[in-house]
């Protein structure tokens, strides 16, 4: 068995969720897909692997955050991880995630899915420095993905994790290059944790920060 199904099938094996948040899922990536055509949302390359490669890459981090309500998603792009999780804290009162996005058409994208999708987002267009001019209160994450290296996303998560937000940041192999690089800036209180999507995957928890 291959295609589309499959990879489906495997996302949802690894990272299992409601039905609702399924049909939410489903009606995000079909959109995402249909958009794709006209805006690089993903590479190319991995929209065969979609579920697996991103959907389920992104809902990893659920767990390791099970109480949080309130998420901050740096450089949302297409929406992950922040839009696919907004999918499955739909079901959770008082769930809300803040997606900051400067690039003007995938905001709007993001905007679209998020209704579409009904999910419980705000699409903040801002770039990342700017974000807390329209952002007020507490996060319980702040999340990022393919974005930047660690110690710029230690920079910009700061202000937030010395309030109390958990930082959980999408790695690859690199990563303790990353976070020797970081650990020169920042008084880092870290550890990592095993990707279910991909054997040279970690994702970096950041618990604490202070700057050197």
């Amino acid at each position: 068995m291959s295609g589309p199904g499959a990879d489906r099938a495997l996302a949802l094996a690894l990272t299992p969720v409601a039905d609702s948040a399924q049909a939410r899922l489903d009606r995000y990536v079909a959109l995402l897909l249909d958009w794709q055509s006209r805006i690089n949302l993903i590479a190319p390359s991995t929209v065969p692997e979609i579920w697996t490669r991103h959907v389920s890459d992104s809902l990893q981090l659920i767990d390791l955050a099970p109480d949080a309500r309130v998420w901050v998603d740096f450089g949302s792009g297409g929406g992950f991880p922040g839009l696919a999780v907004a999918c499955v804290l739909a079901d959770r009162p008082g769930a809300q995630v803040h997606l900051v996005e400067s690039n003007t058409k995938k905001a709007a994208f993001l905007r679209e899915a998020a209704r579409v999708a009904e999910a419980p987002v705000t699409v903040h267009a801002v770039r990342i420095g700017n974000f807390g001019e329209s952002f007020s209160g507490n996060a319980d994450v702040v999340s990022a993905r393919a974005l930047a290296p660690l110690k710029q996303l230690c920079d910009e998560a700061a202000p937030y994790i010395r309030l109390g937000a958990l930082g959980l940041f999408l790695k690859g192999q690199d990563v303790d290059v990353e976070l020797t690089k970081a650990a020169k800036y920042w008084r880092i209180e870290a550890e990592k944790a095993p990707s279910r999507t991909s054997p040279d995957g970690r994702i970096v928890i950041v618990r604490g920060l202070e700057p050197r």
